[in-house]
């Protein structure tokens, strides 16, 4: 089995024809295909720019692997802003000894991915690591698109807004700790990990009244709901039984003692809207997921937290997540 050697990394013969040969002909597009030191683009009005490190242990796992995670996650960061994605960069930190086929079957499923938005990787660096200093494969992605809607943000929850969810919750958490623990369940987990562009295109282009937007990666919708209630100044009460979450992801969650609430999703997003816009927004997001749900609004009361109700009419606060729940998770 071929691997990856120190000299792919050296600059020289054996680095060129790992860029040529793997990363132009699965990537190539014709700004990259110029092999500048630079990308020269084109961006017109507002943009948003974004950047993420992806180091998920394993870098394979069910529904997807790292290469797919760094492609969707920074395409999804830049879709919370309303922005359309245009362009990528991605840098590879390659650990010696990672094999070859492993490594194409994950630039493979990047460049699968990039079609789901649209997006180009323009610009890209490769570093080879001994063997021991990083574990197989690192991937950083920056990410740059235009304003299409302005003005969707984190502080811009209104009280009355009504809060959605895009799909049910938990499953890339649940996914990989099943992977990383080796656990055979009968229904295995499926991670999330998907592109959410072409949800958030069409909110748009209906014109949906978007407050904001966010994925809820790690920290899951706990730590989103918690992060807009101290942006924007408002109480945010949840239905706990409008939440799905599967009850896969629910036995995970007794069997390590996690809540399902703080586990990361990457392909799930949180959205506030109008009241009277809720409904439109749910019949779109219904189109993708059928556990899309409106599952709270917003109020002007004070504390400035998240508040969940039981089916049994009990309260609590939904805080942020404590501790250290699942490293390396994207």
């Amino acid at each position: 089995m071929k691997r990856v050697q120190l000299s792919h990394g050296g600059g020289g013969q054996e680095m060129n024809q790992l860029i040529t040969n793997l990363f132009f002909r699965h990537l190539g597009n014709d700004i990259l295909l110029r092999n500048e030191d630079a990308a020269v683009l084109n961006c017109q009005g507002e943009i948003a720019m974004t950047t993420d490190c992806f180091t998920v242990s394993p870098l394979f796992f069910a529904g997807g692997n790292i290469g797919k995670l760094a492609v969707a996650g920074t395409v999804n960061d830049l879709a919370m802003m309303g922005a359309e994605p245009e362009y990528l960069s991605c840098g590879f930190i390659i650990e010696e000894g990672l094999s070859f086929d492993e490594l194409e079957v994950i630039v493979k499923s990047m460049a699968e991915e990039l079609k789901v938005s649209g997006a180009k990787i323009v610009c890209g660096d490769t570093k080879v690591v001994p063997k021991g200093c990083a574990d197989g494969l690192f991937i950083n992605t920056t990410g740059i698109g235009h304003i299409r809607k302005p003005g969707i943000s984190a502080s811009n929850v209104q009280p009355g807004d009504a809060i959605l969810i895009s799909r049910d919750i938990g499953c890339h958490g649940a996914c990989v700790l099943s992977a990383r623990e080796s656990l055979k369940l009968v229904s295995p987990i499926e991670s999330d990990c998907a592109t959410l562009w072409p949800m958030i295109n069409t909110c748009l282009e209906q014109e949906i009244p978007i407050h904001s937007l966010r994925d809820a990666t790690r920290g899951g919708i706990s730590a989103v709901l918690n992060e807009w209630c101290e942006a924007s100044q408002v109480q945010l009460v949840l239905d706990d039984e409008a939440v799905v979450a599967s009850d896969d992801v629910m036995g995970v969650c007794e069997l390590f003692g996690f809540e399902p609430y703080d586990l990361a999703n990457e392909g799930t997003f949180i959205m506030a809207v109008p009241a009277d816009a809720a409904q439109e927004a749910l019949a779109i997001l219904k189109q993708f997921s059928e556990h899309a749900a409106i599952v709270g609004f917003a109020s002007q009361d004070t504390p400035h937290k998240t508040i969940l109700n039981s089916p049994w009419g009990s309260r609590r606060y939904l805080d942020f997540p404590n501790g250290e729940l699942l490293p390396r998770i994207c």
